[in-house]
């Protein structure tokens, strides 16, 4: 617990002043403030001319897939009309279309101006906090408290989802731009930032579970089936890679690919395939006659 709330080890071995994490662009040490660095093996990608340099060109052609692949599943998602969630399935997607974008300018190190940079990482991370909330949302549709797809269901979605957006956008762009001072503690070694610790490590990480008891849940003890279980399995194991690969891995791939990529693009290669297994899962359970669960019915699965 002595470490809560500090990211400088992180953003040591994620990269150092090009790191793989969006929030460590918001703190002294990194190229979009003082340039300090947290003595880590820094990224230095591929040279695109002069002294321009794409720093994580693997994650950028990986986030231009998942644009791809996300706009391919919301036609898909746009087609299952009777689907249980599908107006919600789309929020999440769009959730994640966002944050892939933010990827290309934020981890990606595509050449821009530091404060964009920065204003991109504010989204970034409130993009990412907002859209595991929606997924968190996702599993407790198929339980039918209120009606899929109407206005009050997607109403109080969105409008859950905008203030912890905005709530969690601000900290960061406070944060990155000094607006106030409030957060300017956090700014040097150990960057102990309790606020952003919290919003964007371990609240996501919380909504992942819930989402994931939820649905485990509904599959077994209500629909009573099992084969889903093996994409809902499929995509945490695939997330949890990801996350091996940016926290433990990636330093190591940095030296030893002589700063050419690190962790950062596996970690997108694979998260993108736990989104993918996330709907894949959500498929396949609304395309079989199974039965629904609706709040009168509970009693009978109790």
């Amino acid at each position: 617990m002595s470490r809560y709330g500090k990211f400088d080890d992180f953003c040591r071995d994620t990269g150092n002043t090009w790191s793989t994490l969006p929030v460590c662009y918001l703190f002294n040490e990194a190229t979009t403030r003082l340039d300090q660095g947290w003595g880590g093996c820094t990224l230095e990608g591929f040279s695109v001319g002069g002294d321009k340099r794409l720093r994580n060109l693997g994650s950028i052609l990986v986030d231009g897939i998942a644009i791809l692949v996300l706009l391919f599943l919301l036609w898909r998602s746009q087609r299952k009309k009777a689907a249980v969630g599908r107006r919600e399935m789309q929020l999440f997607l769009l959730g994640y279309i966002v944050i892939s974008i933010c990827e290309i300018f934020t981890i990606g190190g595509f050449p821009i101006n530091d404060s964009v940079r920065i204003a991109f990482v504010a989204i970034h991370i409130a993009a990412i906090t907002a859209t595991s909330w929606i997924l968190m949302l996702n599993g407790a549709v198929g339980y039918q408290l209120l009606d899929d797809g109407t206005a009050v269901s997607i109403g109080l979605l969105l409008i859950s989802s905008l203030l912890i957006f905005i709530g969690t956008g601000y900290i960061a762009l406070d944060t990155g731009f000094s607006w106030t001072g409030y957060w300017d503690n956090t700014l040097g070694t150990p960057n102990q930032a309790y606020a952003l610790y919290t919003l964007y490590q371990l609240v996501p990480l919380v909504f992942l579970v819930i989402f994931f008891l939820l649905e485990s849940f509904l599959v077994l003890r209500i629909l009573g089936e099992r084969k889903p279980m093996l994409y809902l399995i499929g995509a945490a194991l695939l997330f949890a890679i990801g996350q091996i690969f940016q926290y433990v891995i990636s330093v190591h791939i940095c030296t030893g690919t002589d700063r050419k990529i690190n962790g950062g693009l596996f970690e997108s290669l694979f998260t993108l395939l736990a989104v993918v297994m996330v709907w894949v899962f959500w498929s396949s359970i609304t395309e079989d006659d199974w039965p629904m669960p609706t709040v009168g019915d509970q009693g009978a699965y109790n």
